[in-house]
């Protein structure tokens, strides 16, 4: 922490991490909308609490930082969780054939008209 400091790089250090750590939460939610649905958004919002809780415990800024960062990305995840079954409906995003959506017809089985 106090090379990082000292020479000026903590900002482009917790810059890089925090592109890294929303560039992951894009296939975690693609995939998880995939696999679980919309339900998965509890488990975001935990994450969120914990990760939150863990950022005011933290003692290192940096970890801190980055902890506070994972907890909006997941809070965040939450509404993209929403929006990603919008564009699996729209076609946008292949549907898992395993699953039911809202907008399956009850009786057929048949997607509904786009």
């Amino acid at each position: 922490m106090e090379f990082l400091l000292q020479h000026h790089l903590f900002g482009l250090v917790t810059g890089l991490c925090t592109f890294l750590i929303i560039g992951m939460f894009h296939p975690l939610v693609i995939k998880g909308e995939y696999y679980f649905g919309v339900k998965i958004w509890r488990v975001f919002l935990v994450a969120g609490i914990l990760l939150g809780a863990g950022a005011l415990l933290a003692d290192n800024l940096l970890v801190a930082s980055l902890l506070g960062v994972a907890s909006f990305s997941s809070f965040w995840a939450i509404l993209e969780t929403f929006q990603q079954q919008e564009r699996v409906h729209k076609g946008w995003f292949p549907r898992n054939p395993r699953r039911r959506y809202p907008w399956d017809n009850a009786a057929t089985g048949d997607q509904e008209p786009r």
